[in-house]
Formats: C-alpha cells, structure tokens, sequence
C-alpha cells in the first residue's frame, strides 16, 4: 500500500471515489448524490469511455424482481448450502430486493428508457433455474430495461451523464493510500495520462473493479481452470482482488464448487480474447459435441442456460464438463449451418461493447476459417486433426440414435434427434466461456471490507461482481440487482462519512 506519509502531493481531490464504472460504480454514485447533493464524486475507469461499463454492459441485462423477501432468502440459502454467507446478509439482502423495483423503474425513466417485464430477447417473463429449490416462490418476474444489448448499462449512465459525477477514463488504479496500522483508507493511487496520479478520497473508496475472468493465471490458481475466455470485458484482470488482498482484506469465494455463472460453450475468433456465446436458440439439431476423445460427453440440446450450464450429477449441480474434456469440437451439417446463426447476438462482449457481427447464415466465419467445412466427415476430421474412423464411429452412432428415436447414451429429447446427414460438413472449435468471477474480499451487507478479524476496514467499501456474497449457485438477474444494492450501499455510507481531513 501507499502511505499517507509518503504523498506529497494531491493531484486530484473528492469526496467519494469510486474505482470502476459498471453498474455497482454508477449506482454508487447515484446514491451518494442522493444522499449529499453537495458531495464531490469521482470515478475512475480502467478502460476507454467507448469500453466502460465492465460485465453490465456485456450480460443479458436480466434483473430478478422479487416480492417475498422470506422465500428469496430460503432459495438462495439453497443454492449457497455448499458455501453459505452469514444470515443477516441474507436477511438484508432479500428485504432490500423485494423494495428495489421502483428505484429501478425510476432510473429507467430518469433515462427515457422503456422499463419491462421478461428478458427482452424471450418470451419469458421469469426464468426459474432450479425449481426444485423454490425458485418460482422466490421470483416474481425477471425484469430489464430496453434496448437489447445493454440497455440496463446505457440507462444507467445517462443517469450518470445527468449528474456532476466526473469520470476519469483510461485511468487504472494501482494502489490505495492507507495508513499501515489501522488501515484507514485515504484515497487512490492510479495511472492518468501516463503517470502515477494521487487521488485524495476525503469520505471512502469504493472498489468496484469487477473481477479475474481476463486473467489467465487467476483463473488457474483460483479456479484450475485452463483454458478459460471471457464472455465480458477484457478489463477484468483482477485488480480490484490484488489491490484488496494487499490492503488487509478477507478474501472469499475464489475456489467455490463451480464458476457460479456457469461455463459455457463459447466461439472464439482467431486474435480475440473474448469470445461469443453459442447459439442458445435452435432451428434445427442435425449437430454434436465430442470431446478430445472423439466421443459426445452431454446432452448437447438439454436447455441448460436456464441452469447457467449447470447440469445435475448425481443429486449435485455442477458445471457441464467443457471445460474438462478440451478440446471440443460442434459437427453439424448443411441444414443446421442455413437455418441457425451459430452465435447468440443479444449479449456478450463482442455484440454489446465491440459491435462485432457474426454472419446469419454462418458464411463469412466459413470464409475465414472459424468454421471449417468438408465433403465428408473423414475429410472434416483430418481438418480438425482428429481421427477419421473415431469421429466417423460417433457420428454414425448419433445417426443411428436419430433413426431409432432415442439417444440411450446421453438421453436427447426425441425431437432434438435430427440426423447430420445433409453435405457438406461442419465443425467449429467450442471453447469453455466463463460469465463472471464471484471472488473477493468479503464485506457485509454495507459494502464494508472486512478484515479476517471480522473488522471492517474504516474508508473501504467494496461493490459488485467483486467479492459477490453468490458463493455456488447462480439465479439469473441476481448479480445485477446485487450490484445496485450494494453500490448504493457503499454510496450511501461514504456520503454519510465525516471527511478524514
């Protein structure tokens, strides 16, 4: 850390700081001008203003709305069971989330955005993933704010725009400023226009840096995961969890059972870090998976983004093998290439924040190679570089499965056995795509940073992705509201704080 001793002078000065502009940094914001119109507040983003918004500008934009506080509180005590949080969190928590409808419906129309009910991209009004746990009960309906991709983002920093935030893009930090003993927090060293700039935070310090899905090396030591690609921003390389371990926090829920957003097939183009996400949506379903064994290894067409690519193993969720069985290929015919686009086009990284296309009939990833194509499925394994009379024996078993009706190995649905038949052939690498990381410093439903001494660090709050209190289980929208409930709380508490100086 940077002593209070060793800064000689301040470059910037502000009340509140807030390090990160996604969703957690904006809602802190907006809170804490809520609570002091007269508090000055500065953010600092890592990446270029045409790239803010971290993982909210890259999600599918879903927001749990619930009603019966008590029974979100007994589902998610479920889906935590292997890894549980205190219980006053949780109790917090599900009152806050079954108030927050109206501020969110406020923010939308501060934006003249339309506020509706459902996903935006289905016809869903509420996504269940694990009944069995007493998700209808707990969900009321899944909300977000239009358009698709990133509406929930793009609202919530007009309402940025329509306040006196200041931002500072292109501006990383590097280290907080504290004092050694108590570990009080009195502000931020960061990098601005090309050198080292100290930011004095007279009321507290937000970390909102999202989190490690970027950094290779994390995600091995934490998770022993390789290798991983980010469906979000290429920013989330772990500062924020560096910066927290070294200021004396607790760190949590960096190695849980699974990823809590799930592991899902991903599509990546040569040269990118980030990656699309597979099609969720199918036309047809004359295609497979095989593993590095040339062998099929799951149901392919099993409806699993409804679990976050969970699937049930002997009476326990876990994520779906991808990530175990590299390399994976998807062979699929002619039918299936004309009538489905391979990648989902209303999130990710690529689609929202890069505005990469992916062609509709699949034609210009063929033409680049992304998607190889032959005549036969010996040629298409000699272009994978696989063994010819193994994948041809795996085809020809799915074929047979097709022609029978049932799929004795990995038990498809009946509709879904629609035989790869059509020439020519395709394949295309899937690759293990990682949604978000839920480690880091623990902190209690105030967004305080807590010490391993339970203490919480005086200054120092933390919100968002970053030291999520989701430490198994994922419904969806709930990583969203927790990162506006617990960005309005380190907002509010900083706004309420006597200045250190």
């Amino acid at each position: 850390m940077a002593s209070l001793a060793s800064i000689k002078s301040w470059d910037f000065e502000t009340d509140v700081l807030i390090l990160g502009f996604g969703l957690a940094g904006a809602c802190a914001a907006i809170e804490a001008l809520a609570t002091d119109p007269s508090a000055q507040v500065l953010i600092c983003e890592k990446m270029p203003e045409r790239y803010a918004g971290g993982n909210t500008r890259a999600s599918g934009q879903s927001l749990l709305i619930n009603k019966d506080p008590e029974a979100l509180k007994d589902y998610q005590r479920r889906m935590n069971q292997s890894n549980p949080v205190p219980e006053e969190m949780l109790d917090a928590w599900a009152q806050q989330m079954s108030r927050l409808e109206p501020w969110i419906q406020e923010r939308a129309a501060e934006a003249g955005a339309r506020y509706i009910h459902g996903t935006g991209f289905t016809d869903r009004e509420a996504v269940l993933e694990f009944p069995e746990m007493g998700a209808s009960e707990a969900v009321a309906h899944t909300a977000t704010i239009l358009p698709i991709p990133a509406g929930v983002w793009l609202a919530f920093k007009t309402n940025i725009d329509r306040r006196p935030v200041r931002v500072l893009y292109e501006t990383p930090v590097i280290d907080l400023i504290q004092d050694p003993d108590s570990l009080e927090v009195f502000g931020a060293m960061v990098e601005h226009q090309g050198k080292r700039s100290a930011i004095k935070a007279r009321r507290g310090v937000v970390v909102a840096t999202g989190g490690y899905e970027a950094d290779a090396q994390m995600q091995r030591d934490y998770c022993g995961y390789e290798p991983l690609y980010p469906l979000g921003t290429p920013g989330n390389t772990g500062d924020g969890l560096r910066m927290l371990q070294k200021a004396g926090a607790e760190l949590w829920h960096l190695r849980n059972r699974g990823q809590s957003g799930g592991i899902w097939p991903g599509l990546k183009l040569e040269g990118r870090q980030t990656v699309y996400l597979r099609q969720l949506f199918w036309q047809s379903f004359s295609w497979i998976e095989i593993a590095a064994d040339h062998q099929r290894f799951y149901n392919e067409t099993a409806e699993l983004q409804l679990t976050h690519y969970k699937e049930k193993v002997r009476g326990h969720w876990v994520d779906t093998p991808h990530i175990h069985v590299q390399p994976v290929h998807m062979i699929f015919d002619e039918t299936t290439r004309t009538m489905n686009c391979l990648a989902t086009k209303a999130f990710t990284w690529n689609i929202a924040a890069e505005g990469l296309d992916w062609s509709d009939d699949n034609a210009a990833e063929i033409a680049n190679g992304t998607i190889l194509k032959a005549d036969s499925i010996a040629e298409l394994a000699k272009r994978m570089g696989r063994d010819p009379a193994a994948v041809m024996a795996t085809v020809d078993e799915y074929n047979k499965a097709c022609a029978q009706g049932q799929d004795a190995r990995h038990g498809r649905h009946p509709i879904t056995l629609q035989p790869i038949a059509q020439p020519p052939y395709y394949a295309i690498r899937i690759v293990p795509a990682v949604v978000c990381t839920s480690g880091g410093a623990r902190r209690n439903i105030e967004s305080e940073v807590l010490t391993p001494a339970g203490a919480a660090i005086p200054r120092l709050y933390e919100a968002g992705e970053l030291g999520s209190m989701f430490s198994d289980l994922y419904q969806n929208g709930s990583y969203l509201t927790e990162a506006i409930i617990s960005g309005r709380a380190a907002g509010r508490n900083i706004a309420r704080a006597k200045s250190w100086d």
